[in-house]
């Protein structure tokens, strides 16, 4: 690669050119916000790469999110448009670099997976742990926080502890759920990081460089895999700000920067000179600051900070509208505003309100492909197709209800597991590999479409056909040019573009069609969400108590609560504006303004009440009434979605329990059974009925409980004081201790 234009580094500052041009063998290099880190970031590489003729194959370019990596992969391409993507194949999140050291690099062999592994969705490991609970018979407390117990006490069962925290059945199900994915040839997110670091210090691959980006919000594991690439001549630039430490919840640590610092003996450097905010909004997030020196602005003065009281969210969101509305028609852009929130679930009413207005707006959490039924399941096809080890994906596709094959689970298990019979879409499933292979040229999406019998399982005989059709082929479109791209074949672009949809997600809206500029309106987001975004003016609003700050129950929470107010502040350049409720209709949340807004010198803000009159507040109360309405009427009929997907569930069950039951298979557990009854009890087992599982047959019974048999939900136990079983042989429940 020639170099191009001017030396990058030559325009930046004296601090800016301090980090660029260090070849200490480790730095962190602490940046305040708005220091322009990632403009360091692509000057330092193209300084290594253009000065230091160090091949950009050689460095690993590590990120946090993955906005960031396509941000600084965007910026260097933008800087050498001739960029290979061989070249960067290093540069991406932790994870996503993980992924293609495995098949790439290393010896994945070793570990019990082969190079073309699939990587598991977040929520996919829990489902996959839930099953083997279920087949297991595992006692597993605290079901509904499982991932979370599986990510926290991972390290005491590699420790070698001899139980969990709970003291059941948890460590028992680290190695076989670790079995089920290598049998599967499936990893997932902390799987790509433990065994990469493991194959690294055993077969000592080190790049020349790192440069790791956001260093303060990694987590353990991200460390550790760091610290496997350090070899003795590899060298690491690190870039981080401790003050902006908002993910502790996903096990980062304010900590991080300056245990890295002193785990390599780093030389540390700072950024301090902000480019983005005016003087008064610097002041005042200087008094939130919890790390390094103060942050240097380049600009003089500038407007005070707004303080508004308003009732309630919804009359708030009424004046947000009329704002907005106002300073559009004065020649400003909707994208230049945002308006951030503690909670995601307060940006309902804001939607409701501005969708009323017609006031366009960007909310952080966006559809993405999985909620759409038909693009989910097509996923779920094409995810099987490319690896059909994934036994956990084929039953998912073949039995879903509405696009899949209705076959009951047993006749699906008996199709992966053993081979017996025969179905349309599992042939295709199985046979995609060979048939893409056999194809001259890549095959067009219709090709696909066709291949897979799609135009028959989308139903073309309901409602919402036509939509469904243009959803999947637009899909298939994304995916056909994602192979051109990539100048890959269709099943190796497509195993690709699956797990880089895994690690980096999909835009819907891009997905779609939809242009650019149609897409563009007030930000919508929550204070995390926000960061390493700026906006012209900021509405910060809910600074009630028990919000801004949530309620904390130690130390570090509360500091961690105050850099996220220190990150929302930081996202203005010009104009920022907070304000509280009088009624915030928020359980826990107190009336009375946040204790952050004295922390504020009052000379920097503008604090003035809201004065309405009350022909307007009786016309917001109305508005407020309608879009509770609303947002009610959502709740409800998410919840008869839940209620609906729980009776399909239950259908499923039953259907399989008439099918054991026509085995028998109960009968002969039943026989085992009465060999083991007590002396004096009688050999023929009653029945028993209970409301959800039907009819079963009394098993045993202590002191609390009654334990009964069903057949195709197997052993069950319920506590006598409930009375939930009814006993219905001749041997009345008195006899049994009922």
């Amino acid at each position: 690669m020639e170099r191009t234009g001017n030396k990058d580094w030559e325009k930046l500052n004296t601090y800016q050119q301090e980090a660029v041009l260090d070849e200490s063998p480790a730095c962190v290099v602490n940046a305040n916000v708005g220091s322009g880190k990632t403009t360091v970031l692509i000057a330092k590489i193209l300084y290594l790469h253009w000065e230091k003729k160090v091949p950009l194959e050689d460095m690993l370019v590590l990120t946090f999110t993955n906005k960031a990596a396509r941000e600084i992969t965007d910026r260097l391409r933008a800087r050498e448009p001739e960029l290979f993507p061989e070249q960067i194949r290093g540069f991406g999140t932790f994870h996503s670099v993980a992924m293609r050291l495995l098949k790439e690099k290393l010896s994945i062999e070793k570990a019990g997976w082969t190079r073309d592994f699939s990587v598991m969705e977040p929520e996919e490991e829990t489902d996959l742990a839930l099953r083997i609970i279920k087949e297991e018979k595992l006692n597993i407390k605290y079901k509904n926080r499982l991932k979370k117990r599986l990510e926290q006490e991972y390290q005491g069962y590699l420790e070698g502890k001899e139980t969990s925290r709970y003291r059941d059945d948890l460590f028992r199900l680290y190695p076989l759920l670790q079995k089920e994915k290598q049998r599967e040839n499936k990893m997932s997110f902390s799987d790509l990081l433990l065994v990469s670091t493991e194959l690294i210090k055993e077969e000592k691959y080190f790049p020349a460089w790192i440069i790791a980006d956001e260093i303060q919000d990694s987590d353990n594991l991200q460390l550790e895999f760091l610290a496997a690439l350090k070899g003795e001549d590899t060298r690491i630039f690190a870039v981080g700000d401790p003050n902006q430490v908002i993910y502790s919840w996903r096990g980062s640590s304010d900590s991080t920067f300056f245990a890295l610092k002193r785990q390599f003996g780093a030389r540390e450097l700072s950024l301090p000179v902000n480019y983005r905010s005016n003087a008064s909004i610097l002041e005042a997030a200087n008094r939130f600051r919890q790390f390094g020196t103060r942050i240097q602005g380049t600009r003089e003065g500038g407007k005070a900070i707004k303080v508004k009281r308003q009732y309630d969210p919804f009359t708030e969101a009424e004046y947000l509208a009329e704002q907005i509305e106002s300073l559009h028609k004065s020649g400003e852009r909707y994208e230049d505003t945002a308006i951030l929130y503690r909670l995601q679930r307060q940006g309902e009413i804001l939607c409701k309100v501005f969708d009323k207005r017609g006031i366009p707006y960007e909310i952080s959490m966006k559809q993405t492909v999985k909620e759409v039924p038909a693009l989910n399941w097509l996923i779920k096809v094409l995810r099987f197709s490319v690896n059909p080890r994934d036994k956990q994906t084929g039953e998912e596709v073949l039995q879903n209800p509405d696009f899949g094959e209705k076959l009951t689970r047993k006749k699906i298990r008996e199709l992966l597991e053993e081979g017996k019979g025969t179905n349309f879409l599992y042939e295709k499933m199985k046979r995609f590999q060979d048939w893409s292979r056999g194809q001259t040229e890549l095959p067009k999406s219709r090709t696909i479409f066709a291949y897979f019998g799609l135009g028959q399982a989308l139903g073309p005989a309901l409602a919402g056909f036509e939509e469904r059709e243009a959803q999947v082929l637009k899909f298939l479109e994304w995916l056909e040019n994602y192979c051109e791209e990539k100048r890959l074949p269709l099943w190796e672009g497509t195993k690709a573009f699956l797990d880089d949809a895994v690690l980096y997600g999909m835009d819907l809206q891009e997905m779609m069609g939809e242009e650019e500029n149609s897409r563009k309106g007030v930000g919508l987001m929550t204070l995390h969400a926000s960061k390493g975004l700026e906006f012209r003016r900021v509405y910060l609003i809910g600074m009630n108590q028990g919000l801004i700050p949530l309620r904390c129950k130690d130390l570090e929470q509360e500091e961690e609560e105050r850099r996220l107010f220190f990150v929302g502040m930081t996202r203005a350049k010009d104009e920022l504006e907070l304000s509280y409720y009088v009624n915030p209709r928020e359980p826990g949340v107190s009336g009375e303004w946040s204790r952050y807004l004295l922390g504020i010198p009052p000379k920097l803000l503008d604090w003035k009440e809201d004065s309405r009159k009350e022909k307007g507040e009786e016309k917001l109360h109305s508005l407020g009434r309608e879009v509770r309405e609303q947002i009610r009427a959502k709740r409800e009929g998410e919840r008869e979605a839940e209620i609906r997907k729980k009776e399909q569930e239950e259908r499923t069950e039953k259907e399989e329990a008439a099918e054991n039951v026509k085995e028998n298979t109960a009968v002969r557990d039943m026989e085992t059974e009465k060999e083991t009854l007590e002396p004096g009890k009688s050999a023929a087992l009653p029945s028993v009925r209970h409301r959800k599982y039907g009819e079963g047959i009394f098993i045993s019974q202590n002191d609390l409980t009654v334990e009964v048999e069903f057949p195709g939900y197997g052993r069950k136990q319920f506590l006598k004081a409930l009375g939930e079983v009814e006993f219905l042989s001749d041997t009345t429940e008195e006899n049994h201790g009922g």
